[in-house]
């Protein structure tokens, strides 16, 4: 079978029969496209990752994380904010202490599904 470059394709090329109408309806719009890259984004760092793992488990303070990151509490408390704003993690102070967990059911899901998907053959 002969192959078809991209400058063919772009010379020859009368698209599909597919209605891209009703496809282009059902996209995803570019405001909910940027917040989603946006969550991908802070899943692409390991700490973050692993700060989402621990918390997974159980809620947890600055210095637990640290401890168990290997971490300053600065650097630690810097990842916290930024997956708060990302609302990807809450907090809940306690006196002085902040505790932290993950912000609801659907970041564990999240988590928990692509995990899965990387474990599976």
């Amino acid at each position: 079978m002969e192959k078809i470059t991209a400058e063919e394709c772009d010379e020859y090329c009368v698209g599909s029969e597919v209605d891209l109408t009703s496809i282009k309806e059902r996209m995803v719009d570019k405001p909910t496209a940027l917040e989603l890259a946006e969550l991908y984004k802070a899943l692409s760092d390991p700490t973050r990752v692993q700060l989402i793992g621990a918390l997974l488990q159980k809620e947890l303070c600055v210095h637990d994380l640290s401890v168990l990151l290997e971490m300053g509490q600065s650097a630690i408390s810097h990842q916290l904010r930024y997956l708060r704003n990302l609302r990807i993690v809450k907090r809940r102070k306690s006196g002085k202490t902040v505790y932290y967990s993950l912000d609801d059911s659907h970041i564990e899901e999240i988590f928990v599904q692509t995990l899965q998907h990387l474990k599976h053959q």
